[in-house]
């Protein structure tokens, strides 16, 4: 078997086999709990929660909006800022919601730099430097949470603090041996075909904009976890980040079912779950489908306004 044809059963197996958990330990948490029991604690979620989760996500939405600013800039390519946080703003918040990021995301930022007369190989340029910064971006948190503040998981997943700070270490080592490269302006060539890397300037950029990203997002999600919650912000940044880390693997759309499993099973058992889970909905509907509505809508104003014009 290549390592193409295994490469492609892997991912969807490995997909549906978090699914199967999730939906295993789902059905154990909320089994004790009725539908009565979750709605009662979505009323309990205060106004200044959600005025605080609302705020974070239009900065949230802001931060997003500039991840395509990093790839014109280190192509020296010349396109309207608007046109550029228009689409990037678009691109991420469909395939943040819908999954299938190379694809959808892609797609879309064809779709519209395309239009506005940007040269094919400079988009999938731009398409690979911000799949570049995905990783960049969540090695470097990862390396960074796993050695400064390591995560302590409970039973059976419970890891000695060693290894999880070993794990932070091969994380940034693997960090630092990017920004080597792109210090050295090295190039590599496989299967015949050369890979430039961005100035070191450009790899810093994409980091600190990846970890604003993520750091607002948790931020969405902390705001409503209920006022009983002992857990530091940094050490719910922890759980955050596993639980994305697992609903990205699993490439199911938005991580659905998988991040909520994750994040459940690793907050503090003194947490009612009927009271996660109405955080984690407010969650959903706050930090995925508020960007998306506004996505549909600047689509169909654009739209309206390309035949009318």
């Amino acid at each position: 078997m290549n390592r193409d044809r295994l490469t492609r059963w892997l991912y969807p197996t490995l997909g549906l086999c978090l699914l199967a958990f999730s939906l295993y330990i789902l059905n154990q948490e909320l089994g004790r709990y009725n539908l009565e029991d979750i709605l009662s604690s979505l009323s309990l979620i205060s106004d200044r929660q959600l005025f605080f989760a609302l705020g974070f996500t239009v900065v949230g939405c802001f931060i997003i909006s500039s991840y395509d600013l990093i790839a014109f800039h280190w192509l020296k390519y010349r396109l309207h800022v608007k046109r550029i946080l228009f689409t990037t703003f678009i691109t991420y918040a469909i395939s943040n919601t819908t999954g299938f990021t190379l694809l959808i995301g892609g797609g879309i930022r064809y779709r519209f730099y395309s239009l506005w007369g940007v040269p094919a190989k400079y988009i999938a340029r731009i398409i690979a430097l911000g799949n570049i910064t995905f990783w960049l971006g969540l090695l470097t948190l990862t390396g960074i949470t796993f050695l400064v503040n390591p995560l302590e998981l409970p039973n059976p997943l419970n890891l000695d603090l060693i290894i999880i700070r070993c794990m932070g270490i091969i994380a940034l080592s693997l960090t630092g041996i990017y920004l080597y490269f792109c210090r050295q302006r090295k190039a590599i060539k496989i299967k015949n075909r050369i890979f430039y890397f961005p100035k070191l300037t450009v790899s810093l950029a994409q980091i600190i904009i990846f970890s604003l990203d993520w750091a607002v997002a948790a931020a969405v999600l902390y705001s409503q976890i209920p006022d009983n919650l002992h857990k530091s912000y940094l050490n719910f940044f922890n759980i955050y980040l596993l639980a994305m880390a697992a609903s990205i693997m699993s490439n199911i759309p938005g991580g659905l079912g998988v991040f909520e499993t994750v994040i459940i099973f690793l907050l503090p058992k003194t947490l009612l779950v009927p009271d996660i889970l109405s955080s984690l909905l407010v969650y959903r509907a706050i930090r995925f489908l508020f960007p998306l509505a506004i996505a549909l809508f600047f689509i169909s104003c654009f739209e309206i306004k390309r035949k009318f014009k």
